[in-house]
C-alpha cells in the first residue's frame, strides 16, 4: 500500500476518534444490513437489501433499543463503463417498533465513477421523495466517495479494502424550513469470496446543522452477496 493511501486511512480514523471524544452529548446507533446483488444482463442489475437500525447510546446512557427496519430495492442501468442511473423504492417500518411514522421512499439516482490506478472515485446524485403519514419530504443528496485495496493494486479474494465518503443533503417540506445535513463515512471491507463481501465501519452525521444541530455516530456492519 502506498504512503498516500496509508495516510488517508490514518487521517480518516483519527478524525472519527477525535470527533467522538470531543462531543459531550450525542446519540450512538448501530445499523446491520444484508444485501443481494444480481446481474440481469450485461448492463442491468438489481439489488435487494434488509437493514435494521437500533440505538446503542442515548440520553447519556448506554442501552439497546430497536428503532426501525428497512426493506430496499434498487434497479440500475449502466449507460457506459463510468455512468449509471438507478431507480429505488424503500419501505421503513417504525410505527410498530418505536411509535414513529412508517415511510415509503422513492429514489432516482445518477452515478459517475472514475478509476485512477488502484483508486476508484465516485460521484453520486440522488433525489428522494420521503412519504410519511403526515408529511412528504423532498430530499436532494450529493456524495463523493473513494475506495481502494489495502494490499497492492488489485483486490484479491481474502484481502481488505477501504471505502470513504462524504455526503451533503438538503431536505424540503411544506410548512417546514429547509434542513441541511452532512455525513462522513469510513468502511473497512473484506472480499471473502467471489460472491461475498463483509464491511465494518462508522458514519458521523450532522443533522439539520443550519437549524438545531443533532449529531449521531453510527456503527455499521454489512454483508453483500452476489448471485
Amino acid at each position: 500500500m502506498s504512503y498516500t493511501k496509508f495516510l488517508l486511512v490514518v487521517l480518516a480514523c483519527f478524525a472519527g476518534i477525535n470527533t467522538l471524544f470531543s462531543q459531550s452529548e450525542f446519540e450512538g446507533l448501530g445499523e446491520t444490513s444484508f444485501a443481494i446483488n444480481t446481474d440481469i444482463s450485461s448492463n442491468y442489475k438489481v439489488n435487494f437489501a434488509v437493514r435494521s437500525r437500533y440505538y446503542l447510546y442515548q440520553d447519556d446512557d448506554f442501552n439497546f433499543e430497536n428503532r426501525q427496519l428497512d426493506f430496499v430495492h434498487f434497479s440500475t442501468l449502466n449507460l457506459d463503463y463510468n455512468h449509471s442511473i438507478s431507480l429505488g423504492v424503500q419501505y421503513r417500518i417504525r410505527e410498530s417498533i418505536d411509535g414513529d411514522s412508517n415511510e415509503l421512499r422513492l429514489t432516482q439516482q445518477f452515478n459517475y465513477t472514475k478509476k485512477q490506478e488502484a483508486t476508484r472515485f465516485g460521484h453520486r446524485v440522488r433525489f428522494e421523495q420521503r412519504i410519511l403519514e403526515d408529511l412528504t419530504i423532498l430530499r436532494s443528496r450529493y456524495r463523493f466517495a473513494l475506495d481502494f485495496p489495502l494490499n497492492g493494486e488489485k483486490l484479491d479474494i481474502g484481502e481488505a479494502y477501504f471505502v470513504g465518503a462524504m455526503e451533503a443533503l438538503l431536505s424540503n417540506s411544506k410548512n417546514e424550513k429547509p434542513e441541511l445535513d452532512h455525513r462522513t463515512t469510513a468502511h473497512i471491507g473484506w472480499l471473502v469470496s467471489k460472491t461475498l463481501k463483509l464491511q465494518f465501519g462508522t458514519e458521523y452525521r450532522f443533522e439539520a446543522f443550519n437549524l438545531n444541530t443533532e449529531q449521531k455516530l453510527f456503527f455499521l456492519t454489512s454483508a453483500v452477496l452476489k448471485i
